[in-house]
């Protein structure tokens, strides 16, 4: 596909074009094309903020050739609730939700093309079937997949909109003092490091996490909290506990090295989703249960803290 911008367009934002002439995909999907090239503006890479000029030629190649080639893969999933519109699957930490640079086999799509080839909604092409969100490689739990196009959209607007409860549990270093507190600080990609998130005021969006206290474990220097998303950022918890000094326990990125608890990964679990269910709008809740290596460090941290007193 071809467009010329016209002067109508001046200085709007090349994703915002692109999803003005394309509804159908959605903004991530399109970021993704602009960051593999397969959007360019005369003939150029560009951001997704470039604002558009008068005249501009842009080309969009949304033929699936950077990855056309996904394997399925018959690798077990733990499916907690499936109907004709949406499938919950609880992931298991380590696991990568789609394909990208570096991660061709063993992720959540390569599971899905096994399980449910043809069952699922194309709106983000055969990179990323049925994925309406994600969460990182290291966090486990709750992700909902779309097995239509129309239910695909839906899902996407209900994010869009905030309509959707998202708890996560998770550990973090240090005593956090306050028993609840809202984290409300914008979050951008990194100046300093390019694969990092970080609070910053320039080519950020809103970011509201709200955090409840549920265990401080004094003689580890540890707290066990919930933060409920209000906004879905990249890393958004991992970055807005990192900034306010208490980085997630295990999180390397964004965190010390200090690997103190022998885990790979950071301590961060999505255990509960809700929403209103795409065809029948009625509420719907999914619960995870904490995996067995984070139960195992509460139940660690448990029994120093009582041998403490």
């Amino acid at each position: 596909m071809e467009y010329i911008v016209d002067s109508i367009n001046v200085k709007k934002r090349l994703d915002k074009y692109i999803l003005e002439k394309n509804p159908d995909l959605t903004r991530s999907y399109i970021k993704n094309l602009i960051e593999n090239e397969c959007i360019t503006v005369n003939g150029k890479k560009e951001k997704s903020g470039y604002s558009l000029k008068n005249n501009d030629i842009i080309k969009v190649d949304i033929k699936e050739n950077t990855l056309s080639d996904i394997k399925p893969e018959d690798i077990a999933l733990n499916i907690i609730y499936e109907d004709n519109d949406i499938i919950i699957v609880d992931k298991p930490k380590g696991m990568v939700v789609h394909p990208a640079n570096g991660n061709y086999e063993g992720t959540l799509v390569n599971a899905l093309m096994y399980s449910h080839k043809d069952k699922l909604s194309g709106i983000n092409g055969s990179i990323r079937p049925g994925i309406v969100h994600r969460i990182d490689k290291n966090t486990s739990g709750i992700l909902v997949i779309a097995k239509n196009d129309n239910t695909h959209k839906k899902l996407s607007s209900i994010f869009k909109t905030h309509d959707i409860t998202r708890e996560y549990i998770a550990l973090v270093k240090g005593i956090v003092k306050q028993d609840k507190f809202t984290i409300n600080m914008p979050i951008g990609r990194s100046i300093k490091d390019r694969k990092k998130m970080a609070v910053t005021n320039k080519n950020s969006r809103n970011a509201i996490t709200h955090i409840e206290v549920i265990k401080r474990f004094y003689s580890s220097n540890v707290t066990l909290i919930k933060a409920c998303l209000e906004t879905g950022r990249t890393h958004q918890i991992r970055v807005h506990m990192a900034y306010i000094n208490h980085p997630l326990v295990g999180d390397d990125t964004y965190g010390k090295k200090d690997n103190k608890f022998k885990i790979s990964g950071q301590m961060l679990h999505a255990r509960l989703l809700g929403f209103n269910h795409p065809t029948t709008n009625k509420y719907v809740e999914f619960h995870s249960d904490i995996p067995k290596e984070f139960k195992d460090l509460i139940t660690t941290l448990q029994r120093k803290e009582d041998a403490s007193k």
